[in-house]
C-alpha cells in the first residue's frame, strides 16, 4: 500500500519524507488556504521534496476552464497529478488530460458507480471519501470494498486512493480490503506507529538496561 499525506504543510511533508514513509502528497483548495501560500509556489516546493505524485486541484467547474488550469498546474513539475472533481466535465477533462500523458486524480467520489465512470475515463487515481461517508451514518469502507470488486472484475488500472482518512482503523481496513493508496493527515500517519504495549515494553527495556551500568560504544 502506498502512503500519501493529505496536507500542504511543507514542514510536515519534509519530516514524513525524511522518515521514508511518503509515496506522494494530496492537496486541495482548503489545504492551500491553510498553508497561507500561493498554489504554484507551495506545489513546486512539495514536488521538490517528494518524488511521487503530488495532487494539485483545479477549481474550475467547466471543461474548457479545467483544461486551461490543468495546463498551468502541469507546468509546475513533472510529478504533478491533476486533481479534478467527479462531474461530467471533470470526467471529460480526465480523459483528455490522461491522453496527454499526465496523471489524474478524480476526487469527491461517494459511490461505486462514480468510481466506475472514473475508471472508464482512464483516471490514474479515484479518491473515495470514507470519513465523510461515515459522517452520514453509512460505512465508508463498504465503498472501498465495492470499488475493489468492480475494478478487479474488469481489470481497471485506476488505483483506489482512500481519502478522508481519519483513524488508524481506516488505514487498517483499507489495507485489508486491498486499496492501493491511502491519503491521511500527518497526525494520522504518525499515529500508525503507536501502541501502548510498545511504549511499555520500551520503558521496561530502558529501565533494565540502566541497571546494567553499560554503554554501547
Amino acid at each position: 500500500m502506498k502512503f500519501f499525506v493529505d496536507t500542504a504543510d511543507v514542514k510536515e511533508i519534509r519530516d514524513l519524507n525524511d522518515l521514508g514513509l511518503l509515496d506522494g502528497v494530496t492537496t486541495n483548495p482548503s489545504l492551500i488556504l491553510k498553508s497561507g501560500g500561493k498554489i504554484a509556489d507551495v506545489t513546486r516546493e512539495i514536488c521538490e521534496i517528494v518524488k511521487g505524485p503530488v495532487s494539485a486541484e483545479v477549481v474550475a467547474t467547466e471543461y474548457k476552464d479545467m483544461m486551461a488550469e490543468a495546463k498551468i498546474l502541469a507546468r509546475i513539475a513533472d510529478n504533478v497529478c491533476i486533481k479534478v472533481p467527479l462531474t461530467l466535465d471533470g470526467l471529460r477533462a480526465c480523459k483528455d488530460i490522461r491522453s496527454d500523458g499526465r496523471m489524474v486524480n478524480v476526487t469527491l467520489c461517494f459511490s461505486a458507480t462514480q468510481a466506475l465512470l472514473a475508471a472508464k475515463a482512464g483516471a490514474s487515481f479515484i479518491s473515495p471519501f470514507v470519513g465523510r461517508i461515515d459522517d452520514t451514518g453509512w460505512d465508508g469502507m463498504e465503498l472501498i470494498s465495492d470499488i475493489r470488486t468492480i475494478y478487479d472484475n474488469y481489470d481497471f488500472q485506476t488505483e483506489i486512493l482512500t481519502a478522508s482518512v481519519r483513524t488508524v482503523n481506516h488505514v487498517k481496513q483499507a489495507a485489508l480490503i486491498g486499496a492501493d493508496v491511502i491519503t491521511a493527515p500527518p497526525a494520522t500517519l504518525k499515529a500508525l506507529v503507536k501502541h501502548p504495549l510498545t511504549d511499555k515494553g520500551l520503558e521496561q527495556f530502558l529501565a533494565d538496561w540502566a541497571k546494567t551500568g553499560q554503554k554501547i560504544g
